[in-house]
């Protein structure tokens, strides 16, 4: 069992989840909820109940699964449920899921009757070394991403990694993307050992570790986002408006990690020209993201709106668009306020590299 220590809780990486019956025993909780989608709950609960079999008193509430459902509407629905169930201040909400239910879950809990006590199990390699960690919640307004949310941090972390079995391999990579992020903003060395990874479904728990283990070593430093914590943004100001076009206008809407792969390249391409990110790392970056993430083309047509939901990015300053780059592979800036016209010469770059 491993264990981090974070902003006031900890992350525990416990394959059984005996930590979990631990906590509860030490805790005097009025109500226990459990968030999960559907997924959740027919994959991963039965693995939950087992630990809540000494808790007489917990409810479950579910939501459908995927991005287009984390919005004002489906949190509407689970405040309901939570007054229906009779949740009250004492009472804990346990997320289970990935980054949809530990975002939603987190900012309903942080928001009902002012806030209540809430735990996050994610169940996804994404929101095992993103979304779980390091008290942000939020939903989505229109296709703006997480544009409504608060900093809550939550009582408690449990990882178990067996839960990842149940995803398929697109899953699997979406999370993988941010890992390779990971590497590529603080730790040059874990982006080398794991850019040429065939199988992503035999990333170790080791890896898994040392992606929480980055991201918790930057937003302890900087809980609310004032400074160091903006370089997690490397890839989304043009991923999130990439992701939140595709989830308006595709059939089958990219993924996180699949949007923020070409936010990567793109981003990657202003590091070049603007912080002092070499060729043959711009190069290196580009080939390993072609080779573990589906081209998406995108048309000239589309940048104004591309532009505009970038505009639309809670990172921004009045109407200059922020962007975290790469000084090199392992080192990363922030608060750099780039023109309209470099920013769709990176699209540009990125369009005819799969042209």
């Amino acid at each position: 069992m491993h264990v981090i220590n974070s902003l006031g809780y900890q992350v525990v990486f416990d394959d059984t989840l005996a930590s979990l019956r631990t906590f509860l025993a030490e805790r005097e909780y009025s109500k226990i909820l459990v968030l999960v989608d559907r997924n959740t709950n027919d994959h991963c609960l039965p693995v939950l109940q087992m630990v809540l079999n000494d808790v007489k008193d917990y409810d479950i509430i579910e939501v459908d699964p995927g991005e287009e459902n984390k919005n004002i509407d489906f949190c509407i629905g689970v405040w309901k449920t939570m007054l229906d169930f009779g949740a009250d201040r004492k009472s804990l909400m346990i997320n289970l899921g990935g980054g949809v239910v530990t975002d939603m879950g987190g900012f309903a809990a942080s928001t009902f009757k002012r806030g209540l006590d809430f735990i996050q199990i994610p169940t996804t390699l994404l929101s095992q070394v993103d979304a779980s960690v390091g008290g942000k919640t939020g939903i989505d307004l229109d296709n703006v991403k997480n544009i409504i949310g608060t900093f809550t941090q939550p009582q408690a972390v449990f990882i178990n990694t067996n839960f990842l079995q149940t995803l398929d391999n697109r899953q699997l990579k979406s999370g993988f993307a941010e890992v390779i992020k990971h590497g590529l903003i603080f730790d040059r060395e874990l982006y080398t050992n794991i850019k040429g990874l065939t199988d992503v479904r035999g990333i170790s728990t080791d890896v898994i570790f040392r992606s929480v283990e980055i991201k918790n070593e930057v937003i302890t430093q900087d809980p609310t986002e004032k400074g160091l914590r903006k370089i997690l943004n490397f890839g989304h100001t043009i991923g999130h408006a990439i992701e939140g076009f595709s989830l308006f206008n595709d059939d089958q809407p990219l993924l996180h990690g699949e949007a923020i792969a070409i936010g990567m390249i793109c981003e990657g391409y202003l590091s070049h020209k603007l912080a002092g990110l070499s060729k043959e790392e711009l190069d290196d970056l580009v080939v390993t993201f072609r080779n573990h993430y589906p081209d998406y083309r995108i048309s000239i047509e589309n940048y104004d709106e591309f532009i505009a939901l970038m505009k639309n990015d809670k990172k921004n300053a009045g109407s200059k668009i922020g962007f975290a780059l790469l000084t090199g592979i392992g080192s990363c800036t922030y608060d750099h306020y780039v023109e309209e016209e470099l920013i769709i010469e990176s699209l540009d770059f990125y369009r005819e590299l799969i042209t």
